[in-house]
């Protein structure tokens, strides 16, 4: 090894020390915050979970997962030709989704996750007449609103209670099947992500990330979260992007309205995945080219024209989301902890291995964004511009002030992509970094029981 890489990987153990340290910083002050005033509304801080070590069903199937990945997957990332590299990719996210939850037990674990008061399915019965509740949807968004939405209904625009809805007229109706499906399409955003950075950068850069983005804590929180569902849509939303604009695909045209269709969806799946607008952005600066633009607004026209006509205002909507979430815990926790603890909770969700990515992403970012500017760069500098743009996006949705608490399942989608700065730490110590991820995701799961 040389002096430099020596040099990185100090820099890269010692950036994670301060990883871990700010972690440790948010459990104490906000344990002591919570119990000093109960502002937090949380049981273990920073944290939406509660303290409860246990094992379960998944335990050793969890245990499984992560020594395979950890043995294997870095060789057979490097080797397997690409389309059987993309399903052994799923194959193995979906059973490290699968396994994780499944150490909370079947029911506490998945059949139930999505049906608790806070949650979707606990509307469907007023989705009977889509077209009238849509036009009705925002005079029951404030909490002193008669039958006012339950807080996951209210806190997002109408197209994420519409799925489930939709799941139960086709006769997938309940928790179970609401789970499943959550994780089966949460799943997909490791192919996603990997299509991305082989368009983008190059597939050696793909091929490195691939181990990575299978065993990220982030799993824990895809099983089974509706936010989950939306980190998938919103990957696929850049994938074909990227595609359209490095034209990698038969048909750029088709892929630059499908990322426009799935753009114009994620905005009304959650309102903060709007910000995903300078990611895609990104994509269009690093590939030089405004060609997919035209068809991408096209495409991201056609959801906000179909909701409105059906009689929803996504911006009064978003008006009355500000008030109500000040009337709830919002309004009480402070924004002085969450503005840095939010921050503790993404270590969580990303893991030790992509803050040192992060790191190096840093440490590259003057380079590669003077390089970008006269169009002469490397994979690296391509990968370092994508995981700037969703780091940005993430600090923006941090200053809002929008998001205290329950990051670690809001931020999924920002998180599946800064997981793609793996790709940039050196071939020595990779198995090491991994093994990190796993312990970090087992012990996360099996001491804490996370809910939202």
């Amino acid at each position: 090894m040389s002096t430099t890489q020596r040099t990185g990987h100090r820099r890269d153990l010692a950036t994670a020390a301060v990883a871990a340290l700010l972690v440790v910083a948010a459990v104490v002050v906000g344990t002591a915050v919570e119990h000093a005033d109960g502002t937090l509304h949380l049981n273990w801080p920073p944290l939406y979970a509660r303290w409860d070590p246990h094992v379960g069903p998944g335990t050793p199937a969890a245990l499984a997962v992560a020594v395979a990945v950890i043995a294997y997957a870095p060789a057979l990332a490097a080797r397997l030709p690409w389309r059987p590299l993309l399903l052994a990719a799923w194959t193995a996210s979906m059973a490290w989704i699968w396994s994780l939850a499944l150490i909370d037990g079947w029911h506490r674990g998945v059949a139930r996750r999505l049906t608790t008061k806070y949650e979707y399915l606990q509307v469907i019965d007023r989705f009977e007449d889509i077209p009238a509740t849509l036009r009705d949807f925002t005079r029951h968004l404030l909490i002193d609103s008669p039958d006012h939405w339950p807080a996951h209904t209210a806190g997002h625009p109408p197209g994420a209670t519409l799925t489930f809805v939709l799941l139960d007229r086709v006769g997938l109706g309940g928790g179970a099947w609401a789970g499943a499906f959550c994780i089966t399409v949460g799943s997909t955003a490791v192919v996603a992500v990997l299509v991305t950075l082989r368009a983008l950068a190059d597939e050696e850069t793909a091929r490195r990330a691939a181990p990575f983005l299978v065993l990220a804590p982030a799993a824990i929180w895809v099983g089974a979260s509706a936010d989950g569902y939306f980190a998938a849509v919103t990957a696929w939303m850049i994938a074909l992007l990227a595609l359209a604009a490095t034209r990698r695909v038969r048909s750029p045209a088709a892929a630059a309205f499908g990322a426009g269709l799935l753009f114009g969806l994620v905005c009304y799946l959650s309102y903060g995945l709007t910000l995903f607008a300078l990611v895609a952005a990104a994509v269009l600066l690093i590939t030089r080219t405004p060609r997919p633009l035209p068809l991408l607004l096209a495409g991201a026209a056609l959801a906000p024209l179909v909701f409105t006509l059906a009689g929803f205002n996504w911006w009064e909507a978003y008006r009355l989301l500000v008030e109500r979430y000040h009337q709830g815990a919002g309004g009480i926790r402070p924004y002085g902890y969450f503005v840095w603890a939010n921050l503790a909770c993404t270590v969580l969700v990303v893991g030790l291995a992509t803050v040192a990515g992060l790191r190096r992403t840093l440490a590259s970012a003057p380079g590669a964004l003077s390089r970008l500017r006269t169009g002469r760069t490397t994979p690296a500098d391509r990968l370092t511009a994508l995981v700037l743009a969703a780091l940005l996006s993430l600090l923006a949705a941090d200053l809002s002030g929008m998001s205290k608490a329950e990051t670690e399942r809001i931020w999924l989608p920002f998180a599946t992509f800064l997981l793609a700065a793996t790709a940039l730490l050196p071939t020595a110590g990779r198995r090491y970094w991994l093994t990190a991820q796993a312990v970090l995701a087992l012990a996360v799961n099996h001491l804490l029981f996370t809910g939202w």
